[in-house]
């Protein structure tokens, strides 16, 4: 009898253990939480340290969700002409020209603004599990070119045994930033552009964003990622479900049935050392694929299949 070492039977369990790449829908609603106000007004949570604008205000809020980590906003880099925009006239149109035009990114949101320096905005989004990423931005308004960002925020929690992976509901503090894109210390929107631009920088314990206050923390409001539902794609978990293989056991002729609407990919067979043996070619639209191994040894081997969607693999036996 054949001894397998553990390093065989471990690529064995791997390649015999369906892989499923089932998308995720979930439903959150993000809501913004501003604390904005001098420790005179409010010893809690106050932090301006010069008085408010007779006119303080949040711009709307612009969320996009994305694939990976920084491709929408990364601080300590130029802002881009939409981040600019939102930070100097809390003016969406730009940002979600780049969110729109970069392939890294799903859906671009826009949130309602608010018309005080404290309250709430809700917003509600629906985030893919290819997608889940989540970045935001909203002015500091009036102000030269201040604004509030959360940065690529995962809502993926890597447990799909709840929420089908996602995140349960939590709260997150936000801070000011400074755009680098335009001079004053003060809350005006009138002033020289900062040439050449400035990085993007945390303005946290500086003027005017330094009171004292009870938290300590000098935040400018919270964002909670408030949990809904969620659901999986069960077309996708049964993608391959009813492909078939006949005959099997075979003389090293088989056909690969039941692939009609299937993208598939890709076919290989390895070895019961989990060694390719070949790969086979494949092409889109295919209802059934022919598969000729008359030149493998007699044996047990595993076919590999993948579509877009899923991977699984299914043992053969020639001969």
């Amino acid at each position: 009898m054949k001894n397998f070492t553990s390093h065989t039977v471990l690529v064995l369990c791997l390649l015999i253990t369906p892989n499923f790449y089932a998308q995720s829908i979930a439903n959150y609603t993000i809501v913004f939480e501003s604390f904005w106000e001098t420790p005179a007004a409010d010893a809690t949570n106050g932090i301006s340290s010069i008085p408010l604008p007779s006119n303080p205000h949040w711009s709307p809020i612009a969320i996009a969700t994305h694939q990976t980590a920084n491709s929408i906003l990364e601080m300590g880099t130029a802002a881009s002409a939409g981040i600019e925009l939102i930070a100097e006239e809390g003016l969406t149109s730009a940002f979600e020209s780049e969110v729109t035009a970069n392939t890294d990114a799903d859906k671009f949101i826009i949130g309602n603004g608010l018309n005080a320096a404290q309250g709430t905005i809700t917003t509600s989004i629906q985030v893919s599990s290819d997608y889940p990423f989540v970045s935001l931005a909203s002015m500091i308004a009036p102000s030269p070119d201040w604004f509030i960002a959360v940065n690529s925020e995962n809502l993926r929690s890597g447990n799909h045994a709840i929420n089908n992976g996602w995140k349960t509901t939590y709260t997150v503090d936000v801070f000011p930033y400074d755009a680098g894109t335009e001079e004053g210390n003060g809350y005006s929107g009138n002033n020289a552009a900062t040439n050449p631009k400035d990085v993007i920088t945390s303005l946290l314990d500086m003027a005017p964003f330094d009171g004292v206050n009870t938290n300590m923390s000098h935040r400018i409001g919270t964002v909670t990622f408030n949990y809904i539902d969620s659901t999986l794609s069960l077309d996708n978990i049964n993608d391959l479900e009813n492909v078939s293989i006949h005959p099997n056991p075979s003389k090293g002729k088989i056909t690969l049935s039941n692939l009609k609407n299937k993208d598939l990919i890709s076919a290989s067979i390895y070895n019961i050392l989990g060694r390719l043996v070949k790969d086979i070619p494949v092409k889109k639209g295919l209802s059934k694929l022919n598969i000729d191994l008359t030149h493998l040894n007699k044996g047990v081997y595993l076919l590999n299949i993948k579509t877009a969607n899923s991977t699984t693999t299914k043992k053969l036996v020639i001969n």
